[in-house]
Parts: structure tokens; sequence; C-alpha cells
């Protein structure tokens, strides 16, 4: 079974860093409701489009899940 996209997610995060994972990394960080739990990309992607309580870019966002996917 795949590792959830979150903590995929968060083995990405370095606050010293300005690539796009690390960003949205702090971000899902912060965020409480984030879904947690997931591998599911509809989900999550829906999330960010329309509940997330900051906003992303993405198409930077297709990039990461593909990232996800490749490990």
């Amino acid at each position: 079974m795949r590792k959830s996209f979150y903590t995929w997610l968060m083995a990405q995060r370095n606050p010293k860093s300005n690539e796009p994972v690390a960003i949205l990394a702090d971000l899902a960080f912060e965020d409480s409701t984030f879904p947690k739990h997931t591998d599911d990309f509809e989900e999550v992607s829906r999330y960010l489009e329309d509940h997330a309580s900051f906003s992303f870019n993405l198409g930077q966002f297709d990039q990461i899940w593909e990232d996800y996917l490749a490990h």
C-alpha cells in the first residue's frame, strides 16, 4: 500500500527551500484540515482547489503529484 500523499509530502519539508514541493509541504503542515490519509489525486486536488486555507499553483501540484507517484 502506498504512503498517503501527506506522509510523503511531510518528508519533503524544508523551510529553507524555495522548491514548490517544500513550500506545499510547509503550507500543508500548517493546515489542520489538509487530507492526511489519502493517496487519491482527485481528493487532494479538490481540497487544494476548494477548501485549502492557502493558495497554491495547481500546475505545480500536478508535477509534485507525479513525483509522489514515482516514489
